[in-house]
């Protein structure tokens, strides 16, 4: 039987609401089959629709599914942080003051607060390593791109399944027009030295026969720094910006403390309510 649930809108990645990712928040999702989380989440169409429930995990604050408008991912970036400020904002108390525990499906995710802005701990790569010729070549295509355009590839695949290309410049990151590849896409250029921002990063996903752009996206910017980080290609702190060429303004924060790569964003409450579900 429907209730009235609390819900939340909220923009991710950015101190200015609509420039960001937004995201919606079920707050109670208790007793909500997984097929009426899928179709509240296909219905609100946005790149991801997040349930807040009771941990199962005693070392988690909370827990968190994480859907998009066709599947339950096990995890993603914006969604670890815009739900993390719906717990917090309605009522949500971590166990412990220096760090907040979120279980999803892909485990226990650690994130801290800087003031209001929320960062979690990058997960570890399911896949990495270079990228074969054939995939490389179906990547080259899909971009509208010239091989010698490529400075480097790389699985770095954290949960959604991202295949990294690094190209030289910001600038030629924004003038990519891509085709559709059967594949989640992440890539990325360096702005000059002395820039605001260290990187320009676009996402691309196929979905019913196109690629679609994501706005902001925490798990390919997490994956991002690991690569770059690791290569030794960026240093950090830094601030990579994403979105540019859809309108949005995102801005993803960059460190390294305690041995871990922290992703970190603001959020703006939208709009706040209830839904009945």
């Amino acid at each position: 039987m429907n209730r009235t649930r609390e819900f939340r809108q909220i923009d991710v990645f950015t101190d200015v609401g609509y420039l960001g990712n937004p995201l919606a928040v079920v707050v109670d999702g208790t007793d909500l089959s997984t097929e009426q989380m899928q179709q509240f989440a296909n219905w609100t169409n946005l790149s991801e629709t997040t349930f807040l429930l009771p941990p199962t995990d005693p070392a988690a604050d909370y827990r968190v599914r994480i859907f998009t408008p066709v599947l339950e991912l096990p995890f993603a970036g914006h969604p670890t942080i815009g739900s993390c400020r719906v717990w917090l904002d309605t009522g949500g108390t971590p166990a412990r003051p220096d760090v907040i525990m979120q279980q999803c499906a892909a485990g226990l995710i650690s994130l801290r607060r800087d003031g209001q802005r929320l960062a979690f701990a990058a997960p570890p790569l399911r896949r990495s390593g270079p990228v074969d010729q054939q995939t490389l070549a179906q990547l080259i295509h899909a971009l509208g791109i010239r091989p010698s355009d490529v400075v480097d590839s790389a699985w770095i695949d954290n949960g959604p399944g991202w295949v990294g290309v690094l190209l030289a410049s910001a600038e030629q990151v924004l003038a990519v027009k891509p085709a559709f590849a059967a594949m989640d896409i992440g890539v990325v250029g360096p702005y000059p030295p002395g820039a605001l921002h260290a990187l320009e990063l676009r996402a691309f996903f196929p979905k019913d026969g196109v690629l679609l752009e994501d706005p902001v996206t925490g798990s390919l910017n997490a994956s991002v720094a690991q690569w770059l980080l690791g290569s030794g290609r960026v240093r950090a702190p830094y601030i990579a910006s994403q979105g540019t060429a859809i309108g949005r303004a995102g801005r993803v924060h960059v460190e390294v403390a305690d041995n871990e790569i922290w992703i970190g964003g603001d959020t703006v409450t939208c709009i706040s309510g209830t839904v009945i579900l």
